[in-house]
């Protein structure tokens, strides 16, 4: 009896991944990264960004490559982004003239035309602004929650070791709860509904890639936004790994000195997101198994405020940005 090839046909599993970016998609593929951006005038301006080739012998070593990866795509992608935000405005209908009749256009500051001169420091600066902010709002601020509430109990039952798990399992709570109201408050905000819909854009088209089929806007509508191997994944993994080490090092190291709860947190964070990182490409490798589908399962949760539908006009983004970096050879991107 003939099988089903259609049935059994094995679903591609690649290393292109994407991020959403101001009315466009960034999409990085082995070989090439690349943007491809909706401009004021309709058109979509495609743009490769140039990579160093270079590989260090640390980007190969498990659980310390996420991190360097991590830091790496976090650069790229601010930059992309900063890129995106310009040349969306190209192309606009430019502001009546009586507007602007009898305004002086405003002189920039010395730090900015220096930025605009340099534009890679300007990118670093608001990477690592924005790695400051996430540490201080996700890892630092729930610690000092609890180490404030902690200040409450008695000298006895704060050594106890079954009330330093309570007070880093409370923290890790805390977290979760802090990180899903910023996702639930952002997700209102228009100009950042509209990044989600992107960022579903590349989910489909990347799904519609790995299924085999043709890259056309019909085929994508048909797959889902959520996608198993998404950086929101990712930061869930990091979020529930974070409770379990950080109350092992409480049960080492003691919770009663909070300056020391703050530099253990910011030292671990490294260790954190290499593991994560590692469990993550484990989990998207073996995604048909039923313990690692029940680990998917939160990131695709989560997905549900950092995706939404897009229309054909965003499709049609994602699909010049895909098709910009898929490989010549097939195999090079396989996961």
């Amino acid at each position: 009896m003939a099988k089903n090839t259609e049935a059994t046909k094995a679903v591609k599993k690649t290393t292109i991944g994407g991020q959403a970016l101001i009315e466009g998609i960034m999409m990085c593929g082995p070989k090439r990264t690349s943007i491809a951006v909706r401009k004021g005038d309709g058109s979509i301006h495609v743009e490769e960004i140039k990579q160093s080739e270079r590989v260090s012998y640390f980007e190969k070593v498990p659980f310390i490559r996420g991190c360097i990866k991590f830091y790496k795509m976090l650069v790229t992608g601010t930059g992309a982004t900063m890129k995106s935000a310009d040349i969306s405005e190209q192309g606009k209908p430019e502001e009546d003239a009586d507007k602007l009749d009898g305004k002086e256009a405003k002189k920039p500051s010395a730090l900015d035309t220096y930025l605009s001169k340099h534009q890679n420091v300007a990118i670093t600066i608001a990477a690592i602004t924005g790695i400051a902010i996430s540490i201080g709002l996700f890892i630092l601020l729930p610690r000092l929650i609890v180490d404030l509430v902690a200040m409450l109990l008695t000298a006895e039952l704060a050594d106890a070791i079954w009330m330093s798990v309570v007070l880093n399992i409370a923290e890790g709570v805390l977290r979760m709860v802090i990180f899903l109201v910023y996702l639930a408050l952002a997700s209102k905000l228009e100009d950042i509904a509209r990044v989600w819909k992107y960022h579903g854009a590349e989910h489909k088209t990347i799904a519609c890639y790995e299924d085999g089929k043709p890259l056309t806007i019909d085929n994508i509508k048909t797959f889902s936004r959520f996608h198993p191997r998404c950086g929101t994944a990712f930061m869930f993994i990091v979020l529930m790994l974070s409770i379990l080490i950080y109350t092992i090092e409480g049960m080492i190291l003691g919770d009663d000195i909070m300056w020391v709860n703050i530099v253990a947190r910011l030292v671990l964070i490294p260790l954190i997101c290499g593991i994560s990182y590692e469990l993550l490409r484990f989990i998207g490798k073996h995604d048909s198994n039923p313990f690692c589908k029940f680990l998917i399962k939160p990131g695709l949760w989560l997905q549900k405020f950092t995706t939404k539908e897009p229309d054909d006009s965003m499709i049609e983004v994602a699909i010049c940005a895909m098709q910009a970096v898929i490989p010549e050879n097939a195999n090079e991107d396989n996961w």
